[in-house]
């Protein structure tokens, strides 16, 4: 069974927060599930109930071949009884490839599709196409936001961070930031990092706001300029950023979404975008197990608690 391991609120204590009179501090969600970690693990939650209340005994997804949602996926339909199937962006499988090898090992039936075909994922047509061919399912789309996600993580944040003045987070689909905005409070301001390179995030997060009739108390601000070249790329300075974190605060992070949203807000503390007093706290959104598969891909080492 999906059970959740609360996370905790790790203080982060540095001379620069000291000199800028800021008080930091990162909300460990990747501590939340130890396979359907980080976000994930809230946007599952409600889904698989409602897949098990319509009698559906399969669930079907869509994802990259290195994707976190897959690989919270597979676990989670595996503990709750479920049989799952990925619909995965490529042309075959990669038995290298540590994330479709884990879903694989989950029970997780995986097909691969072409670029061109992916592109209908989002397709009622195409979709009725897929349960001719599978059977019944219950869908899930692809990074796993619906209302049902929504309803999820809008539970991120709780009695324990009213008191910060900012809450920081990375943005991927906008389905998360969609909503932590519906449960933010009326003094604090939610930050959002896009790992995507392209303005057009703005007006996803505001097209979620509408769909999902979500009214944010307090204020709303998307950070553009933190993509490192866009969905999955990186730079040298990222990965000397995320060993100096791990060096610093003994936290892993990530070079596709968490990495690049630590990396923005201490370049902002720096250049004292942040009021003195302000009470920051950083969400970590968990897909750690994709550093696996960027050090296979590039030869590059991230820190790992492992070691």
């Amino acid at each position: 069974m999906l059970v959740l391991n609360p996370p905790e609120i790790q203080l982060l204590n540095h001379p620069l927060f000291l000199e800028k009179g800021l008080q930091v501090a990162m909300l460990r969600l990747d501590q939340a599930h130890p396979q359907a970690s980080g976000n994930k693990f809230y946007k599952l939650k409600y889904n698989l109930e409602e897949a098990k209340k319509r009698g559906k005994n399969t669930i079907l997804t869509f994802g990259g071949a290195y994707s976190n949602h897959i690989y919270a996926c597979a676990a989670a339909a595996k503990l709750e009884g479920l049989l799952s199937i990925g619909m995965i962006r490529g042309d075959y499988f990669d038995e290298k490839n540590p994330t479709l090898a884990f879903a694989k090992a989950q029970g997780m039936k995986l097909h691969f599709l072409d670029r061109e075909t992916y592109r209908r994922k989002n397709s009622p047509e195409f979709v009725r196409e897929l349960e001719k061919r599978l059977g019944e399912f219950y869908l899930i789309p692809e990074g796993g936001t619906n209302s049902l996600a929504i309803q999820g993580t809008q539970e991120i944040l709780g009695p324990n961070t009213i008191n910060y003045t900012h809450i920081c987070t990375s943005i991927g689909t906008g389905g998360t930031f969609a909503g932590l905005a519906g449960s933010i409070q009326a003094e604090q301001k939610l930050m959002g990092f896009s790992s995507l390179k392209g303005d057009f995030i703005h007006q996803e997060v505001r097209d979620k706001l509408n769909v999902f009739d979500i009214q944010p108390k307090g204020s709303l601000e998307i950070m553009a300029s933190y993509h490192f070249g866009g969905y999955a790329k990186w730079k040298p300075e990222l990965i000397d950023f995320i060993h100096w974190f791990f060096e610093e605060f003994g936290v892993v992070l990530d070079p596709v979404y968490t990495g690049k949203m630590a990396f923005g807000v201490i370049e902002l503390i720096q250049k004292n975008y942040f009021p003195t007093g302000s009470k920051i706290l950083l969400l970590h959104t968990g897909g750690l197990q994709g550093n696996v598969g960027f050090s296979q891909k590039t030869g590059i080492l991230l820190p790992s608690l492992s070691k």
